[in-house]
């Protein structure tokens, strides 16, 4: 075994929240030599972690309903992986939820959190923004988003890092089915900001190599087709009904990030149509 890898043998590493993501990430960092604990809110998942070598947890934050084993928050490093649901009154109890989640990190010595949030905390600004710009969220969701980041970066019992994604795109993410038949979809020209998932996990992986910890990250693609060559491109390749798009440009972002050089990554996806045209 070499240094670097026994060195990644002795981190240990819990996720809290292993869905899509979370539990991708998890497989990778097993793979790479870590301990990893993971949790879920369901009996049935926890099998499920247990067969990919990940030592499972049952964990809630939901209000009247908080339980957690205190060894899941006994660890070097901590993933948030748990985003607001779609439904207003979800969004209420998130901040709430994670207050809970800090809590029980404090009493535990949680020594990093790495927080995955969203670019959804940036507005239509019309114009490119990367982590020195102020967040300026339009949907409910952004703003609850935001309010953590918020809260979890003036916690000093622990370091917190931020890490943005972009929209996800990857297995069971087909970008194919977001407009597929939709007609006269506004915005045709605007520029899509996504990442695919294997970069999700390339950038967190990267991120804990370099211990760059206590950054803020933006995670999207560098290549920004228009919203309509790109969701159209998708549909025909997955043999859906095409949309339409208005050709026009109204509100719109460009997420780009100013941090490469800090996790020293370079993205699997970097040309859409290049990824989509090498789908089967």
């Amino acid at each position: 075994m070499s240094n670097s890898t026994a060195t990644l043998a002795a981190k240990t590493i819990s996720i809290l929240g292993c869905g899509w993501y979370g539990l991708e990430l998890a497989k990778a960092l097993v793979a790479q030599g870590y301990q990893v604990k993971g949790s879920s809110t369901t009996n049935e998942k926890l099998e499920v972690l247990a067969n990919h070598q990940i030592q499972p947890f049952l964990v809630n934050f939901q209000k009247g309903e908080e339980y957690y084993d205190p060894i899941f928050f006994q660890t070097d490093i901590l993933f948030v992986c748990i985003p607001p649901k779609r439904s207003t009154g979800e969004q209420a109890d998130y901040k709430y939820k994670i207050e809970r989640i800090i809590n029980a990190a404090k009493l535990n010595n949680t020594s990093n959190l790495i927080f995955i949030s969203s670019t959804a905390v940036y507005g239509d600004t019309n114009t490119t923004v990367t982590e020195l710009d102020i967040p300026k969220p339009e949907t409910e969701s952004g703003k609850a988003i935001l309010d953590v980041e918020n809260l979890l970066k003036n916690q000093t019992a622990f370091t917190t890092t931020i890490l943005r994604f972009a929209g996800l795109v990857g297995p069971k993410r087909d970008p194919a089915r977001f407009f597929a038949g939709k007609k006269e979809v506004a915005n045709g020209q605007a520029p899509i900001n996504l990442i695919h998932l294997d970069d999700c996990i390339g950038i967190s992986l990267s991120l804990l190599k370099n211990s760059a910890f206590g950054y803020t990250l933006n995670a999207c693609a560098p290549d920004h087709p228009s919203k309509q060559e790109f969701y159209t491109t998708a549909a025909v390749k997955a043999q859906l009904h095409l949309p339409t798009f208005k050709n026009e440009l109204l509100t719109w972002k460009l997420v780009s990030s100013i941090q490469p050089p800090i996790i020293n990554y370079n993205y699997l996806v970097s040309n859409w149509m290049r990824w989509l045209s090498k789908e089967n």
